[in-house]
């Protein structure tokens, strides 16, 4: 797929992964819609990169259809990013008892449902979409994480969430290569957003040391190069990438 004047949605585009791949997009041409619950950040982002900004709680079918019509009104739909995620830590049984329920379910929501929410949506409009010479008519990017294959102690939400994510990957990609849409996954391991730079000091220096190679904490800009890598090269389809520079998770 060419980049240059197609249009894709990015969820989790205010901050972080998404924020690093919409840029990316953008930069080549691309016209991105930014879904976000960070309503400052998000339009923030938007203008800096020429695109669009639409709140969106990806776990909502009505918030879900907003970001697709706006979408669909900037022209062609080809690319979906799913980066919108929450990463809480939790033990199944801690010092106040048993995990909470709710945390468990939001986590579920967001991360899981909410990707397959995007993804069924964006989907739909794509099957109307003109194929390209490729005869592709989409691409669909979801974001796992390496806890689907190493969850760590507490992170029993957050990798069952994730985990699902893999699960989807090839049934989506066979329930869409009739209408010719590729879906694939991105599963990070130890990556410089946000969410971990919210950890001490110290901990993301440990976390950075136990990367194989290269020993360092990976970037937006690293996710967002296998990204366009994913949109450009159309024998990708179906599959689980881990982009972890060889890192497997101890327990903790």
């Amino acid at each position: 797929m060419d980049i240059q004047g197609k249009v894709f949605i990015v969820t989790g585009g205010a901050s972080g992964l998404g924020e690093g791949t919409a840029r990316m997009l953008a930069a080549h041409g691309g016209k991105v819609v930014i879904a976000d619950m960070q309503t400052e950040k998000g339009e923030a982002v938007a203008r800096e990169i020429g695109g669009a900004f639409v709140k969106c709680d990806v776990s909502s079918e009505a918030d879900g259809q907003a970001v697709v019509a706006k979408a669909v009104s900037l022209g062609k739909l080809m690319g979906l990013v799913n980066c919108a995620g929450i990463a809480p830590a939790e033990k199944t049984v801690g010092k106040n008892g048993a995990h909470n329920l709710g945390v468990y379910t939001k986590t579920i929501m967001v991360n899981l449902v909410g990707s397959f929410n995007m993804i069924r949506l964006a989907a739909e409009a794509m099957c109307k979409n003109e194929p390209e010479a490729t005869g592709e008519r989409g691409v669909m990017i979801s974001t796992a994480s390496v806890a689907a294959y190493d969850g760590q102690i507490g992170q029993a939400a957050y990798a069952a969430s994730k985990g699902g994510v893999v699960g989807m990957t090839l049934p989506i990609a066979r329930d869409l290569a009739r209408n010719g849409i590729r879906n694939m996954t991105i599963a990070p391991g130890i990556f410089g957003t946000p969410m971990l730079f919210g950890m001490p000091k110290d901990v993301q220096d440990a976390l950075a040391a136990g990367v194989p190679f290269p020993s360092r904490l990976g970037t937006p800009e690293d996710y967002a190069k296998l990204a366009r890598h994913i949109f450009e090269n159309d024998m990708l389809n179906g599959e689980v990438i881990r982009l972890d520079g060889a890192i497997r998770l101890a327990p903790k």
